[in-house]
This record gives structure tokens, C-alpha cells and sequence, in this order.
């Protein structure tokens, strides 16, 4: 198969997303074609270099429904003749995005792609598409579901997870993230944001609370124990799925969970004539990819299997991997898999995560890839593996490669 190569990464910072955030203003159009024409112009692509824009966003809805895909070419410098495609794999269809794009390459269809996603939080409200899997009883009744939120809490329960440890990994994640600003480590990816007359819109991440103490988290009140414990009573729903726990531990909260925001993020992947038509040089390989399926009402815990299975699919180990990337959708969910795999947890986000930074859905695994091909670059590193997991569950996983 033809190698695919990324040969650039690029994301927009991450606004609150709330009416006071600094993006509020900028639909998903908007900011998508921003993103597009930045890629564009730091890589010198004109006339029709690109097979497609595969464009992932969760919300699919509103200023965000249609095929926001073609509507954020056309709304871009790319040239008309460019489609688009919109994906969604709830929070890993950013990385889908990338993966499909890189796959279709290495498949030999078309040379090259942009692929990444969006999704503006504070202006399209998650849930507000109405999916089946919340709302239809002939799907929640057979399928036990229950909201992320107490998933995550069952994760923390089943495997033994304290608010401690949740509350710690919450801590680093956002040290971490706050060292990396201050030492400029996401510079080589971030495309501010300007408004119509050139000014900045937002040039850093916003969501960030640096400084945050175990005592600022030990204060915050279990954001989901109300609706686990109260009507419709979803504790006693995930107990009819896992009789063996004696009740759900309700440790996550605000601060030990993904940050809402808005944002966008792009990787422009081709092969390696590409590369030499437009004068660029591929800055890593996609090894390989992989999806799962998992239990949906734990939900949560994809990384875990996926991660096995793109392992054993590519004929690598656990050490085989010098830099990870796990979306911190809730802090259960990292714990998790540095658990499984018993891996230094000095090699997992390094740069901190969504706890510390939020996790814009659609953009998220388009964002983290970027990160981990940034960081292998900053540590000259090798292989890295970035990986989320996904609602209804599923989890999906990318490993890169730096040539």
C-alpha cells in the first residue's frame, strides 16, 4: 500500500464555549474555512491539490447540520472544485477524519486530503441533535444507557478509581498544560483567530485554570450524583447492567472532567509524490488505524480495547510506543488505560488535555494528533499513539510515525 504522510498539523486555540467565550461570535463555517485557508497558505496549495475535506463535527444540527464539510470550502480560499465530506464518530471524529483520509490514500485514492473537524459547544449545545441512543426507549431500555457522566463514574467504580486519583490526574493535567504555554511547545500548530479586520479574536487556549490545587477540586460538588441518584435514577439502571458493584461512586466533577469549548483543527495528509509536487517534506507516517466497538453503557472505556487491537493489528507492543495521547474525557477514562497497560504516566499528555484545555468534540482527535506529532518532534521521539474514547461506545485509535 502507498504510504500516507502528514505534513502539517494545524488548530485554532480553544475558546470557553459559552456566551462570554472569546469565539461565541464565529460559527462553525466561519472557523472551518479560517482553518482551511491557513493550511492553504502555509503550504502553498493552489488550483486543485486535494481530493477532499473530510470534516468531522458531532452536533449535527443547525448552523452545524448540512454538509458543513462543503460549506466550509466554499466558504474558504480552496477552489470550488474541492468536495467535502462530514463525518461523525461522536468525539473521535476528528481522528476518523484523519484516519479515513489516510487510509484512502494508502489505498490509492486520490493523493492527498485535509481532514480534521469543528464543533462550536457554546453555540450548538451537545444533545441538542436529539440522537436515538439518549432519547428512543426501544434503544436506551435494551441498551442500559445512562449519560456519560455516570459512565464515567462506573468506570471509577468498577476499577477502583478514588476522587483522589481523579482529582490528581485533574492537577497535572493542568500544570502540564500551563508549562507547555509558557514554553510556546503548541506554537508550530496554532492559527489565531482574526476577525474581519485582521485583529485577534483569540490567540491562546482560554479554558485553562492554571494554578488549580488538590483543595480548589476537593470543594466542587460530584456533578453527577443528582441524576444518578435522583429521577429517572440512572445509579439504579447501570446496577441492573453491573449487579456486582454495590453502588456507583460519583467522583467527577467540573474540574476532573473535559472543559466545553469551541474549536477546529486540520492535518493535511498525502503521499509522497504530493510531498514533492508542492515542495513539502512529510513530517510522520500514519502506521496504522483502528475502531472498536464496546459496551454502551460503560461506555467509556474504548482506548483500552482499541488500543490492543490497533497493537496486535500492526504487530507492536505497549513499548514499542515512546509518546501517548488519551483524551481526558473524564479523568476515569486515562486512569483506566494507564492502569490496563501499565504505562509511565510521564509519557501520557504530556502536554496536559481536555480537563485542562476542554475538548471541542468534532475537533478533539484531530487536535490530539497534531499534539503527539508536535511533542515526538519536541522530545525527538519516535511513535506515538493518540486515542479517545467515544460515546454509545466505541473507542478508536492512530499511530504516527516520524520520518
Amino acid at each position: 500500500m502507498t504510504d500516507a504522510f502528514i505534513y502539517d498539523t494545524a488548530r485554532t486555540p480553544r475558546g470557553k464555549g459559552r456566551p462570554d467565550g472569546s469565539l461565541h461570535e464565529v460559527t462553525s463555517v466561519a472557523l472551518s474555512a479560517r482553518l482551511l485557508n491557513a493550511v492553504k497558505a502555509r503550504n502553498g496549495l493552489e488550483g486543485h491539490p486535494v481530493e477532499d475535506v473530510i470534516w468531522g463535527n458531532v452536533t449535527q444540527v443547525k448552523e452545524q447540520g448540512g454538509c458543513l464539510a462543503r460549506s466550509a470550502v466554499l466558504a474558504s480560499d480552496l477552489d470550488e472544485s474541492i468536495p467535502g465530506l462530514s463525518i461523525n464518530r461522536f468525539c473521535a471524529s476528528g481522528m476518523e477524519a484523519v484516519n479515513l483520509a489516510a487510509n484512502q490514500v494508502r489505498a490509492g485514492a486520490g493523493s492527498a486530503y485535509i481532514a480534521g473537524g469543528v464543533e462550536m459547544m457554546g453555540r450548538v449545545a451537545m444533545g441538542s441533535d436529539g440522537a436515538a441512543i439518549a432519547v428512543d426507549p426501544s434503544l436506551t431500555f435494551p441498551t442500559y444507557f445512562v449519560p456519560q457522566g455516570i459512565s464515567a463514574d462506573i468506570i471509577a467504580t468498577e476499577y477502583g478509581f478514588t476522587r483522589e486519583d481523579a482529582d490528581k490526574l485533574a492537577v497535572e493535567s493542568q500544570r502540564r498544560a500551563a508549562q507547555a504555554w509558557a514554553e510556546n511547545r503548541f506554537a508550530k500548530s496554532i492559527v489565531p483567530v482574526l476577525d474581519q479586520n485582521g485583529l485577534i479574536i483569540l490567540e491562546r487556549d482560554e479554558y485553562l485554570r492554571p494554578g488549580t490545587t488538590l483543595e480548589d477540586l476537593a470543594r466542587l460538588k460530584p456533578a453527577f450524583k443528582d441524576m444518578g441518584e435522583s429521577m429517572p435514577g440512572f445509579d439504579k439502571v447501570a446496577l441492573l447492567k453491573y449487579p456486582h458493584l454495590p453502588a456507583i461512586d460519583h467522583i467527577h466533577h467540573a474540574g476532573n472532567s473535559s472543559g466545553i469549548v469551541d474549536g477546529a483543527a486540520a492535518v493535511l495528509i498525502g503521499d509522497a509524490e504530493f510531498g514533492k509536487a508542492h515542495g513539502l517534506t512529510p513530517r510522520a507516517r500514519i502506521r496504522a488505524t483502528a475502531k472498536i466497538g464496546t459496551d454502551p453503557t460503560i461506555m467509556l472505556t474504548g482506548p483500552v480495547p482499541v488500543t490492543e487491537k490497533i497493537l496486535r493489528d500492526s504487530g507492536m507492543s505497549i513499548s514499542d510506543i515512546d509518546l501517548i495521547e488519551v483524551n481526558e474525557a473524564f479523568a476515569s477514562v486515562v486512569l483506566r488505560f494507564m492502569q490496563a497497560f501499565q504505562v509511565d504516566p510521564g509519557i501520557v499528555n504530556v502536554n496536559g488535555g481536555a480537563i485542562a484545555m476542554g475538548h471541542p468534540l468534532g475537533a478533539t482527535g484531530a487536535i490530539i494528533i497534531g499534539t503527539l506529532l508536535d511533542e515526538l518532534e519536541r522530545q525527538d521521539k519516535a511513535v506515538g499513539l493518540a486515542t479517545l474514547c467515544i460515546a454509545s461506545g466505541m473507542g478508536a485509535a492512530t499511530i504516527i510515525e516520524r520520518v
